[in-house]
């Protein structure tokens, strides 16, 4: 038996997720809303990257159902329940969790990274690389018999997803190809080819051989790699959140009303720009890390704590992230009054609200929306030079940054581990890259002044 367990982040995420679907059923009755995501779907690099960032969200949604399962007893005794907080991935990806070995391996191998000391046949003591626990443990040769099973597992693989992809296809066709074109078809159709054929090839060969290596303590790369997307996911879209009211709402305000309101707003980001950023998070960090320990009772588990200070750290950076964003809305809005649709509302009487809201807001939207993207692949990535630095995630959650921090001083080993540092660098690597020509693609369709706006 498990017992659900509600940590504030997954209660954020849920609260997330009913936003988007509350904007998806508002743009469905909207055409105003409905046309540009419909110009976007109809793009081919619209259509494929949107496909892999529902990849990502689907890996951080499933890692966001926590639970904890029931300790075995004797009957009629009182349930206790195991400290350890699982998630639905971890029991998706269970035999990559369990499958730990020694210690350093390298991808696809069948014997540790490192010699040592084990009995021969007849007895003698040799020096060789040991056999893994579980990385190519089915082979009975492992020389002879290691590229005829890759290759027979990973063609079963890639062919399953083949067939899988050839069921979905139609419904992705359909779902991509509004109003008779097919450009967006197409590009869904090729995403979703390489995700059926990636997913088909790790199914087949991930419970059997570590495709990305192991680390320092024997645990598989790519379970790591998985597991290290909800952190991303979450420090990019909650410190976004924290981000976007003081960015829209001062940066705007300045811009419009100008005098004193300007000048106290320019004072206010002025000074927090002064202080250095490293510096002010790191301050912030350590001050939650002592609350924390000083009030352990309220966290009883790990994963309570280490979800406590990561809200901690979206926070911190929200706060003090929005300024470069309301400088550039400041601009465009000085600029934006002075136009004559502004100019005629106000001299119709009409609230300064319903201006701020009806004029100036809809047309800052594709700059809002390119800067948001843009610091949610900057934040994905800060995260890894925070945790680098030790004032980031907490060192027990597993995320990009704490990969790259316990890969770092492998580098200089001979001969080098390079496969924990070029997992995470992938990972990062894709998501960021698919962010960016979503929201490219986003913005062309969101400005009112791009000339492929439909």
């Amino acid at each position: 038996m498990i017992k659900p367990v509600l940590l504030w982040s997954d209660a954020l995420i849920l609260l997330l997720l009913w936003s988007v679907v509350g904007l998806v059923w508002l743009a469905r009755n909207n055409e105003a809303l409905r046309g540009p995501w419909r110009q976007v779907m109809r793009n081919r690099v619209g259509a494929g990257t949107a496909l892999i960032l529902a990849v990502y969200v689907a890996i951080g949604l499933l890692d966001s159902v926590h639970y904890v399962e029931r300790l075995p007893g004797a009957p009629g005794q009182a349930a206790q329940y195991s400290g350890e907080v699982r998630s639905a991935l971890d029991w998706v990806l269970t035999p990559l969790a369990r499958n730990v070995e020694k210690t350093y391996s390298a991808p696809f191998a069948t014997r540790l990274y490192a010699k040592e000391t084990m009995k021969a046949p007849d007895g003698s003591e040799v020096r060789d690389f040991p056999r893994l626990k579980y990385g190519g443990a089915h082979l009975a040769d492992a020389e002879k018999d290691f590229w005829p099973d890759l290759l027979a597992r990973g063609g079963l693989g890639m062919l399953g997803g083949l067939v899988a992809w050839l069921f979905v296809a139609p419904a992705s066709s359909r779902l991509f190809k509004p109003a008779g074109k097919d450009a967006g078809a197409t590009g869904a159709r090729h995403a979703l080819l390489a995700i059926c054929l990636l997913t088909g090839l790790l199914i087949a060969l991930a419970p059997h051989y570590h495709l990305l290596g192991t680390d320092k303590v024997g645990q598989d790369v790519l379970y790591l790699s998985l597991k290290s997307i909800r952190t991303g996911l979450l420090i990019g879209s909650l410190t976004t959140l924290v981000m976007l009211p003081f960015a829209l709402g001062l940066g705007i305000a300045a811009g419009y009303f100008g005098g004193r309101v300007d000048d106290v707003i320019q004072y206010l980001y002025t000074t927090l720009n002064s202080i250095p950023g490293v510096l002010l998070i790191a301050a912030a960090v350590l001050v939650v890390q002592v609350q924390i320990e000083a009030h352990a009772e309220l966290f009883n588990t790990a994963a309570a704590r280490s979800d406590v200070r990561l809200l901690a750290l979206c926070g911190i950076l929200g706060v003090t992230g929005w300024t470069g964003l309301a400088r550039l809305l400041r601009a465009e809005a000085l600029k934006l009054r002075e136009l004559e649709f502004v100019q005629a509302a106000r001299a119709f009487g009409l609230p300064h609200g319903r201006i701020l809201l009806r004029h100036l807001l809809p047309n800052v939207m594709h700059l809002v929306l390119i800067t948001v993207v843009l610091d949610f692949s900057g934040l994905v990535l800060a995260e890894a030079v925070l945790s680098y630095v030790g004032v980031g995630v907490d060192p027990g959650m597993i995320s990009f940054g704490n990969m790259i921090n316990g890969a770092r001083l492998e580098l200089a080993r001979e001969p080098v581990v390079w496969w924990q540092l070029a997992a995470a660098f992938l990972f990062m690597f894709v998501l960021v890259l698919a962010a960016n020509l979503f929201a490219d693609q986003v913005r062309e369709a969101l400005d009112p002044k791009s000339s492929g706006r439909k």
